[in-house]
């Protein structure tokens, strides 16, 4: 695991035990089992929905995207904004806030 990710432990130390996990060439951060947060080239992007957007949009945060056979691809995840690195309940917020959009889009399980 990367320095950077075992780092978000203790950025997100309020806010309770991520677990860090490999995908993609990067990480998915998941808390009780939903992906709140993802590390590519070691930054951190957190989960976006219409609810907390502005949050994001007002500071100017960079959407995550990717490309794929020429085209662009952006996903759910802004920029994480600086001032959470530096202290531990503004992370907590924004984690709250991220975690949150996560529960949110997930869909329910189909009956069998």
């Amino acid at each position: 695991m990367s320095d950077y990710v075992e780092y978000l432990k203790e950025v997100f130390s309020e806010f309770g035990s991520i677990l860090p996990r490999r995908m993609f060439g990067g990480y998915g951060i998941f808390y009780k089992g939903l992906m709140f947060g993802l590390v590519a080239d070691d930054s951190l992007y957190l989960k976006v929905d219409e609810t907390i957007s502005s949050f994001f949009t007002d500071r100017e945060l960079e959407q995550f995207s990717y490309e794929k056979q020429g085209k662009a691809f952006k996903m759910s995840y802004f920029m994480a904004p600086e001032d959470i690195f530096d202290d531990p309940e503004e992370a907590k917020i924004w984690a709250d806030r991220s975690y949150a959009a996560a529960v949110r889009s997930s869909k329910p399980k189909k009956k069998k």
